[in-house]
């Protein structure tokens, strides 16, 4: 087991990895931001040096993203039809923009959350040299 622990590294820490990829921060120093504009992910960390080119993140946020806005809104939608009755135009046009806004906020920190996954199991490039 320990010839095991020579040749593979030890995964760095998940749960604050995850956390600080969540706040949209590096997730090695959790100081640097991740994320340069809305989606594009930094070549590297301006405080600490931390490579973050190596990241695949690719439809990975975009499917988490519409799998909890969708299964977060279909059951509103339900609830507020059978017990609220509202206009059509209400219902579609309140749970729009509910969804809409929920997904905008979603996106990047799902992003920087899948980012920081990578960067703590050491995937996709990120087994460097602590």
């Amino acid at each position: 087991m320990q010839n095991q622990d020579i040749l593979m590294p030890q995964d760095r820490p998940l749960g604050p990895a995850m956390l600080r990829g969540w706040r949209r921060q590096c997730p090695n120093c959790g100081a640097g931001p991740l994320l340069r504009g809305y989606l594009k992910v930094r070549d590297a960390c301006p405080v600490c040096g931390e490579d973050l080119h190596h990241q695949r993140a690719d439809d990975g946020p975009a499917y988490l993203t519409i799998l909890i806005v969708g299964h977060l809104m279909a059951p509103a939608i339900l609830i507020a039809f059978v017990h609220y009755r509202p206009d059509p135009l209400v219902l579609a046009s309140v749970f729009s923009v509910a969804t809409v806004a929920l997904s905008l906020f979603l996106l990047p920190r799902l992003k920087g959350a899948l980012v920081a996954i990578q960067w703590a199991r050491r995937m996709h490039g990120f087994g460097g040299g602590d």
